[in-house]
């Protein structure tokens, strides 16, 4: 093979390497979108399900509610729910990191919940 040869295989790898990078980005911010949207209507389901409870002091002080509060606020009911999100934000970082074993387990247990949970 001649040198250019050597090049334009070389460049030919990269290029396509870098396309399919794009792709796979993709795929992991949509699965992490879509469990997140699960999480947050099995959260709100689980704060249904329990009554009325007091208004926290971070409610009384304008602050809106995140996922995670209304999971804290379910107290030991919202422990699983609260593990899950610990998972999805570690899965988060994976996918940054472009750890893809790491974000496929971690996404993989903060569905786990999701399974378990009493439809």
């Amino acid at each position: 093979m001649t040198p250019n040869s050597l090049i334009r295989i070389a460049a030919a790898t990269i290029i396509i390497f870098n396309a399919a990078a794009p792709v796979h980005a993709a795929s992991c911010k949509d699965s992490i979108e879509r469990v997140q949207a699960q999480l947050d209507a099995a959260i709100e389901k689980n704060a249904d399900a329990n009554g009325w409870s007091p208004e926290s002091l971070e409610a009384l002080r304008g602050h809106q509610p995140t996922p995670r509060s209304l999971a804290q606020a379910e107290g030991a009911r919202g422990a699983h729910l609260r593990l899950a999100l610990d998972a999805l934000d570690r899965a988060r970082a994976a996918d940054r990191s472009g750890d893809i074993a790491r974000w496929s387990r971690e996404l993989s247990e903060a569905t786990l919940p999701l399974q378990q949970e009493p439809q």
